[in-house]
């Protein structure tokens, strides 16, 4: 973690008691994919490095959602998540709004006419359906609805439909996109959950735990007395950032877009 992460996280949690985790617990969580299977892959060998360097009784990866869409790698990253990941780990896995709207497309094609617009339109070309890229007839919209229900793995239909909402270690409260301020954290609702942003990023409230969301992108984390951001636009970026917890302790570990053009030069 760079120097000045680590400052902003003592000046931020300094005062007060600071959030912790059950002793022998360490956990990654993972900001917003969106498609980017590249990013990913290296993101993972990282953490693995990582957590091989000093043990912990119990390593769990939480992503926060939001994998498929924008990138043009969402049926790998799909893939990816459905499959062993890595040895040893447990894993959490969180809805996010865009997989909210992917299984909404397949359930009504007219939807796809808005999911088109926000990233829908490169995961249905990683899946080999490229019927939508110049047209927004109706009829259009359904054929490809079919056609993509047809190829989906079955693996993936389950996956998604599996995904949790939130979860909870410790001093953390984990969500897609945040929570609603002045609701209790057991009544939060899907809506806020993957959705929020106005009222909750700009809270000074205490929400009972430390958030740490996704959803809204930053180049860099996000750092608040009351929450977490680690979504670092990893489609437009190149940069994909895991929050690690232990004890008390919080670091980052991120990997960036290999530039092909320096690596070849270099």
């Amino acid at each position: 973690m760079t120097g000045g992460l680590l400052n902003r996280l003592k000046s931020v949690f300094g005062g007060g008691e600071p959030p912790s985790l059950p002793e022998g617990m360490r956990i990654y969580a993972i900001g917003d994919v969106h498609g980017r299977d590249d990013l990913l892959a290296r993101l993972l060998d990282q953490i693995e490095a990582d957590a091989s360097s000093v043990s912990a009784e119990r390593n769990i990866l939480i992503f926060l959602g939001d994998y498929v869409d924008r990138g043009l790698q969402s049926k790998a990253v799909l893939e990816r998540l459905c499959g062993d990941l890595i040895p040893g780990f447990e894993r959490v896995f969180l809805k996010g709004n865009h997989e909210q709207a992917m299984l909404q497309f397949l359930q009504d094609a007219a939807f796809g006419k808005t999911w088109k617009y926000y990233g829908g339109l490169e995961t249905l070309h990683s899946y080999g359906i490229t019927e939508l890229t110049r047209t927004d007839d109706p009829a259009a919209f359904e054929y490809a609805r079919e056609r993509f229900a047809a190829v989906l793995p079955d693996t993936h239909f389950r996956f998604l439909t599996s995904l949790a909402l939130s979860a909870e270690f410790g001093g953390y409260f984990f969500a897609h996109a945040g929570v609603r301020p002045g609701v209790p954290l057991d009544r939060q609702i899907e809506e806020d959950l993957l959705w929020i942003r106005e009222g909750f990023l700009d809270s000074a409230r205490t929400f009972g735990k430390i958030v740490v969301h996704g959803h809204t992108p930053s180049e860099e984390v996000v750092i608040r007395s009351n929450r977490i951001g680690v979504d670092t636009g990893a489609y437009m970026t190149g940069v994909l950032t895991a929050l690690v917890l232990e004890g008390t302790s919080r670091r980052f570990v991120q990997t960036r877009e290999v530039d092909v053009s320096l690596a070849a030069t270099g």
